[in-house]
């Protein structure tokens, strides 16, 4: 099946460039100019994936990544930022947005992260087998990547569906930010605030009180481990 992707940048030159690069790599591509034409898109072809600029008009990136997030399909979004927004990076990260790029890019390393994007969502990839993660009232169905807590579904975003199985996985193992961004993320390299605002966006969904962490703990100077609840 052809993935389709709908990229969304104001820069015509900048969208065509995008466009040639996933075309040639087997995707479909349509393109929006503003944030309003994007979430029309949206809604009219479901595209597998969003490639999205944060500097839109009429409705900026920021927005429209707030407008994807509260859709049942959750759609994978990555975003494209200029060089010196790391507030406005931070917060697409916040508001879950799965991967970034800073202008000015490479085209080829898009492709790469669009595709490893894709691939964590399960595009193109064998069903993994079935799998439960119980932590007291957590419970983490990998195959269908689905979480409930309390009985009650928990809404992940793909990295931090990602996240919360890796860390459950290795349960009062410690990892570094550059460990987590290189074997959740597939990243040699890259901003390790992205593991950072992660790690406070899953607190905030699965912790009693996110100010005071049970199962992920910070260790100082080190990163973060996973602490079972029913330990």
């Amino acid at each position: 099946m052809t993935q389709r992707v709908l990229v969304v940048d104001d820069d015509q030159t900048v969208s065509d460039v995008i466009r040639r690069y996933l075309e040639n790599d087997g995707f479909q591509v349509s393109l929006a100019a503003d944030g309003a034409a994007a979430l029309a898109a949206v809604e009219r072809q479901a595209p597998h994936l969003v490639v999205l600029d944060l500097m839109l008009p009429l409705i900026n990136g920021l927005e429209v990544c707030r407008a994807l997030r509260v859709r049942p399909d959750g759609v994978p979004i990555v975003m494209l930022t200029a060089r010196g927004d790391e507030s406005d990076r931070v917060l697409g990260l916040q508001l879950g947005a799965d991967d970034y790029l800073t202008k000015p890019f490479s085209p080829r390393e898009l492709v790469l992260r669009v595709r490893s994007v894709l691939r964590r969502a399960g595009g193109g990839t064998p069903p993994e087998r079935p799998e439960a993660l119980t932590d007291g009232n957590l419970v983490v169905h990998t195959a269908s990547r689905t979480a409930r807590l309390a009985g009650a579904d928990l809404a992940l975003t793909l990295r931090e569906f990602d996240l919360l199985v890796h860390l459950m996985r290795h349960p009062s193992r410690v990892f570094g930010r550059a460990e987590l961004l290189e074997q959740v993320w597939g990243w040699n390299f890259g901003d390790h605030s992205t593991v950072t605002v992660h790690v406070r966006r899953l607190r905030e969904k699965i912790e009693a009180n996110p100010a005071d962490p049970q199962r992920i703990v910070t260790v100082w100077g080190v990163g973060y481990r996973y602490e079972p609840a029913d330990a």
